[in-house]
């Protein structure tokens, strides 16, 4: 069977590895950019799935840089993008 939240949490892993290679030295800024990424490029409804998932004990799989960016900017995450 397929599961979506899998391949959500693949694709952000990618996305903060890659963030954190770029910042190694600032976590804070490494999260705010995966957050900033997760915004401008991710439909609402994946940004919500990942959130829920996270909240219920799921995403296990999340790096700490992407469960980091996602708890610390979920408000952000969850606005529309007129907002």
């Amino acid at each position: 069977m397929h599961d979506p939240t899998a391949q959500l949490v693949k694709m952000a892993n990618q996305i903060g590895s890659f963030f954190q290679a770029q910042t190694p030295a600032d976590p804070a800024a490494a999260a705010q950019a995966v957050a900033a990424h997760l915004k401008s490029f991710w439909a609402p409804s994946m940004r919500g799935q990942l959130i829920s998932e996270l909240d219920a004990g799921g995403a296990t799989q999340l790096l700490p840089i992407v469960a980091s960016a996602v708890r610390n900017h979920r408000a952000k995450l969850l606005r529309q993008a007129s907002s």
